[in-house]
């Protein structure tokens, strides 16, 4: 397994909200963790939230030594909801929440876990597909066939999530398992990246990168040379 990340500000905000996490050993009993946060909030408070979830998660893995990835996960990400949502209600932190997708592999299965809209995909031969469903307001409307992809482009709710870490009491943390064969790779996102970036050029320049660092430098600068509106996160891991 080769891997590499990379979080950037962009060129237009004045901080950066994301966060991110990569690691090829055992955190508590999983033996790897790769994780992207995106931010949300008032002034330095997105990026105490996106942060915050991913030290609350490190640490639930770790105390809890849960080898089962589903529950390991779940448990600490709804832990880290509770946390951030109690602190959501401090007047400088009002409003706070982090979107997050995570994954960790163990053998050949590859397990999933995402709420918001920051994104996982899988690269398998010459194609990519995205695992994770936005939790956004008009990719649930796509979803149910009440908008059709072009109009969701351009609809003026398109930043807008339905679900984040620390909005509500509770959270539902959406699940997914995948097969994995050597070759693949793993793409993890903010939507910093997606919004700048097509899937063909991602695609290409996850095909023609000689390693993983250079495909997520070359990311990155593109999705900086076509704006960069947002801030830009990006993990690739290489099985």
């Amino acid at each position: 397994m080769d891997f590499y990340l990379k979080s950037d500000i962009g060129q237009t905000r004045h901080q950066n909200e994301d966060a991110v996490y990569a690691e090829d050993v055992r955190v508590g009993g999983l033996e790897n963790l790769f994780v992207v946060c995106d931010g949300m909030g008032g002034y330095k408070a997105g990026d105490y939230a996106s942060k915050k979830t991913i030290e609350v998660l490190l640490r639930d893995l770790r105390e809890t030594g849960e080898e089962e990835p589903v529950p390991a996960l779940r448990n600490a990400l709804s832990r880290a909801n509770q946390l951030i949502n109690i602190e959501a209600a401090e007047a400088d932190k009002k409003g706070m929440g982090t979107t997050v997708v995570c994954a960790t592999i163990r053998d050949d299965i590859m397990t999933v876990a995402n709420v918001g809209d920051s994104r996982l995909y899988l690269i398998h031969g010459d194609s990519m597909r995205q695992v994770t469903y936005d939790h956004s307001y008009v990719s649930e409307m796509v979803r149910t066939g009440r908008m059709n992809k072009d109009d969701a482009a351009r609809h003026p709710k398109k930043h807008a999530i339905t679900r984040a870490i620390g909005a509500e009491d509770t959270v539902k943390i959406d699940f997914f398992e995948e097969r994995i064969e050597a070759g693949d790779q793993v793409l993890l996102c903010s939507d910093g990246l997606t919004n700048m970036v097509s899937n063909e050029d991602i695609l290409r320049i996850l095909k023609e990168s000689d390693n993983v660092k250079d495909a997520v430098e070359a990311l990155v600068s593109l999705a900086n040379q076509n704006g960069g509106a947002d801030n830009i996160s990006v993990i690739v891991v290489t099985i």
